[in-house]
């Protein structure tokens, strides 16, 4: 089972389709959940992916477009009839926390939890900070104040080898403290690098997501390699003329994003309801970087 996964509950964009829901993306790091937007119907899109509400503490605003955030209401109240209990933080900007706070103080009036705003601005900076996990963003261009949030895992402890442990008889108490990179005093004073008791840790792995935004070549070095980047392709290069204007990206500017900022994968999304065929995205994409994943509802990407 994969411990940073990435659930797509939604990826079409502000006009309704039958083909597609609206934005809204969960991820999955080691059973903990964070959502980037919230569509209309996400709770119950939330459902068929058989996630657990109890385990949704933080949701992100990338900007306060309706398919972004017209689904939080149904979300909280979803929430609230599950017994969820703790608190919920909602990143979003300072109107986000005054109209969002609003709608939900008057519609989700007795929940069993406490919401709470986190106000961030369209800059680059660190929002969020767990033990095993950061959370930034990066200021997008787009008809209105847009963030993409970058998320990185901090890096991970050494793997102890079992042998040269034994063999210089490092006791069990000291065992995190040699996964964290210390060296081994023996008791006759005898100092046993790290090197020798541990392998290199595992590679921590990081997810960008760029919601709605024109193509900036500058956002690629404020992304830097990720193992996996979503980048927004509204439109195809054929109808490139129609993004800059209304503050999107076709599928070939997202893959030289990806490509110049050293992604290993790029995902799509946010599609139009002028296409009737998805696969074009990746077909243009792929003229760019070469590894595109098709993004639809239902969809799980892990990233180890």
């Amino acid at each position: 089972m994969s411990s940073f996964s990435i659930h797509t509950l939604g990826c079409g964009s502000a006009r309704p389709s039958l083909r597609h829901k609206p934005s809204s993306t969960v991820v999955n790091h080691r059973g903990n959940l964070f959502m980037i937007d919230c569509g209309e119907g996400a709770q119950l899109a939330f459902m068929r992916h058989r996630l657990s509400f109890s385990r949704l503490r933080h949701i992100f605003i990338t900007h306060l477009h309706g398919d972004h955030v017209f689904g939080l209401p149904g979300l909280v109240g979803t929430l609230a009839l599950n017994g969820t209990g703790g608190d919920i933080t909602i990143h979003t900007f300072e109107e986000g926390k005054k109209e969002l706070g609003a709608i939900l103080k008057y519609f989700c009036r007795d929940t069993p939890f406490d919401i709470k705003f986190n106000v961030i601005k369209p800059e680059e900076a660190v929002i969020l900070e767990t033990k095993s996990l950061t959370v930034r963003t990066i200021p997008l261009k787009h008809r209105i104040d847009t963030v993409g949030f970058v998320f990185e895992e901090k890096p991970r402890e050494r793997h102890i080898n079992p042998e040269m442990t034994a063999f210089h008889g490092v006791p069990v108490a000291m065992m995190r403290n040699i996964k964290a990179g210390e060296d081994f005093v023996k008791p006759d004073g005898t100092v046993i690098p790290n090197r020798y008791l541990t392998t290199d840790p595992t590679p921590s792995l990081s997810y960008a997501h760029m919601s709605d935004t024109m193509y900036m070549p500058s956002l690629a070095e404020r992304i830097g390699p990720v193992d996996l980047l979503f980048h927004e392709t509204t439109y195809l290069e054929e109808h490139k003329s129609l993004a800059a204007p209304r503050g999107h990206s076709t599928a070939r500017q997202a893959a030289m994003v990806a490509r110049d900022a050293g992604a290993k994968q790029l995902l799509t999304g946010h599609y139009s309801s002028r296409y009737n065929d998805d696969y074009p995205f990746k077909s243009e994409a792929e003229k760019i970087f070469s590894n595109v994943i098709l993004n639809k509802e239902g969809l799980i990407t892990n990233l180890d």
